[in-house]
C-alpha cells in the first residue's frame, strides 16, 4: 500500500501489545503508533486521534463518546478489547458509518482478584510484608473467613465465582440483586436477602454488577450504616456503582473496618485523590482483567480483527 493506514493502540499502560500478539504481519500493511500515557482532556484528545484510521482500545480506559468520534473523519474502525465496552457511544459509532469490533474475554481474572484482595486484607499482608521488611516481627491479628458471612451484590457469573470460592473457606453466604430468586440464589450456594439484610449481616460485602442506569449508585451512605464496625466492603466491579463521597466519609471515620476496590470513579486515579490517603483501604489500579491469558487473547484477536479488515481495503 502507497499510503500506509494509520493504526493507533491507545492505553497500553504496562508496554505489552506487541509482547502479547504477533503483529509481523499487520506491521507489513500500516503504519502503528502505541499510547502509553491516557489523555482526558477532550480537545488534546481528539488533536491525537485525528491522523488515524483505526483505533485499538483497551476496555473503558479512554471514552470515545459522539463529541470525539465526530471529529475524527479519518476513523473506519475501533477494535475494542472484551465482549462489550460502556465507555463507546456505539449509537455515534452507527450514525458515523465506523465499524466497531470487539475481542473475546476471559472473565476469571476479576473474581481471581477479589479473593486476592479479601484474603490479602484479612491476614494484613500488605502491612506484615512492609513490616517484615523494615526488620519487623508480627505487627497483626488476622480475621479467620471459616464461619463468616459474606454477602454478594450481584450473583451472575463472576457472583457465582466468588460464592464458589467462599464455600471452599467454609463460609457462610448471603446474596442480593433486584432480580434474583432465592432458586437461583440457592442454586449457586447462597441464600437470598434483602439488601438491607445483606449489608447488616455480613462480615464482608463484595459487589459483582454490571453498571447501568439502575445500578448507578446503588450502594450509599444507607447501606454503608448497615455495616458492621468490623465488616469489610469489595469493590472490583466498576465504581460509579458506589457513592465515592459516601465510602471516603465512612471510612475516614473508622465506621467499617476497612475495604478494597479496584475501581473508580475517575480512572486513572489522579494522585492526590482522598481515597490515596486512607489507611484502612487496600487498592488496585483496575487491573482486574490485567492477566497474561486475558491480554494474549484480546491482542491477538486485534491481531485477527486488523488483519481481516486490512484484507478487505
Amino acid at each position: 500500500m502507497e499510503n500506509k493506514p494509520k493504526i493507533a493502540i491507545l492505553d497500553d499502560y504496562q508496554h505489552v501489545a506487541f509482547n502479547m500478539a504477533d503483529w509481523t504481519a499487520v506491521k507489513e500493511k500500516v503504519d502503528i503508533t502505541v499510547f502509553d500515557d491516557h489523555i482526558a482532556e477532550e480537545a488534546s484528545l481528539i488533536d491525537r486521534l485525528k491522523p488515524f484510521n483505526a483505533l485499538c482500545v483497551m476496555r473503558e480506559r479512554t471514552p470515545l463518546t459522539h463529541s470525539i468520534l465526530s471529529k475524527l473523519p479519518n476513523l473506519k474502525l475501533i477494535v475494542s478489547t472484551g465482549s462489550r465496552n460502556a465507555s463507546i457511544d456505539t449509537k455515534a459509532v452507527e450514525d458515523l458509518g465506523i465499524t466497531l469490533k470487539h475481542t473475546g474475554y476471559i472473565s476469571t481474572g476479576a473474581s481471581e482478584l477479589t479473593w486476592a484482595l479479601l484474603m490479602a486484607f484479612a491476614r494484613h499482608i500488605p502491612q506484615e510484608s512492609n513490616s517484615f521488611k523494615s526488620g519487623g516481627w508480627q505487627q497483626t491479628v488476622g480475621i479467620d473467613l471459616s464461619g463468616k458471612t459474606i454477602g454478594i451484590i450481584g450473583l451472575g457469573r463472576l457472583g457465582e465465582k466468588m460464592a464458589h470460592y467462599a464455600k471452599a473457606f467454609d463460609m457462610n453466604v448471603i446474596a442480593w440483586s433486584q432480580n434474583l430468586t432465592a432458586e437461583k440464589a440457592e442454586a449457586a450456594g447462597a441464600k437470598l436477602v434483602s439488601k438491607d439484610e445483606l449489608f447488616k449481616q455480613a462480615d464482608i460485602v463484595t459487589v459483582h454488577l454490571v453498571l447501568s442506569d439502575r445500578s448507578r449508585g446503588i450502594i450509599s451512605q444507607q447501606e454503608f450504616d448497615l455495616m458492621k464496625p468490623t465488616a469489610y466492603f469489595i469493590n472490583t466491579s466498576r465504581g460509579p456503582l458506589v457513592n465515592e463521597q459516601a465510602l471516603i466519609e465512612t471510612l475516614q471515620q473508622k465506621r467499617i473496618a476497612g475495604a478494597a476496590i479496584d475501581v473508580f470513579d475517575t480512572e486513572p486515579l489522579p494522585a492526590d485523590h482522598p481515597l490515596r490517603k486512607l489507611d484502612n483501604l487496600l487498592a488496585t489500579s483496575h487491573i482486574g482483567y490485567v492477566t497474561e491469558n486475558t491480554y494474549r487473547l484480546f491482542y491477538g484477536d486485534t491481531v485477527n480483527i486488523l488483519n481481516e479488515w486490512l484484507d478487505q481495503q
